[in-house]
């Protein structure tokens, strides 16, 4: 299949990259991320998705819109529920360019990480595939994560510490007190 493959950052899209390629998949990444903050955090990781998808030959899409105050207006009455708006955005314009772009199917680097709500962007990802006629590749990609992690490193990509929303960034210094 043809598959646009949103990328959440170069670090994520490693293992789902390999694993997708392994099942002789056409891929071309998509990078749409408005939840970053701060604007140099944003830059930094779009510029390390660059070098990572140049590094391994990957075609690379961008919507560098920085869109902060959009996400801040979406988010900040409820940020204990902002994860479900940052996914859905995200793979709604993923579903929007994987249909305008002729791609059979898309799919997500999010379904990488350990910290993301896998059940929920599954659960997105099909309902946005049924709209947009598409196949949704909801992939658990955790099995990969400390293959991803070592061959980060031995690329030289830098590495975030958050996932990149300002609550992310707050919950990193300053913990919730039911965090364990």
């Amino acid at each position: 299949m043809n598959i646009l493959l949103h990328v959440c950052c170069g670090n994520c899209a490693i293992f789902p990259v390999k694993e997708l390629r392994a099942q002789n998949h056409q891929l071309t990444g998509f990078f749409f991320n408005h939840n970053i903050h701060p604007y140099q955090e944003f830059r930094r990781r779009l510029e390390t998705t660059i070098e990572y998808a140049q590094q391994v030959k990957l075609p690379l899409l961008i919507d560098d819109q920085y869109l902060l105050e959009e996400f801040l207006a979406k988010v900040s009455s409820d940020p204990a529920r902002r994860c479900n708006y940052c996914y859905s955005s995200r793979l709604i314009k993923t579903a929007q360019q994987a249909a305008e772009g002729g791609f059979d199917a898309f799919s997500t680097t999010l379904l990488y990480s350990r910290y993301q709500n896998q059940s929920e962007i599954i659960r997105l990802g099909h309902q946005l595939a049924e709209e947009y006629n598409l196949t949704f590749i909801g992939q658990d990609f955790r099995s990969g994560w400390n293959e991803g992690i070592r061959i980060s490193k031995e690329m030289g990509l830098y590495r975030q510490q958050y996932c990149g929303c300002i609550y992310s960034e707050k919950d990193r210094y300053h913990p919730r007190a039911n965090a364990t």
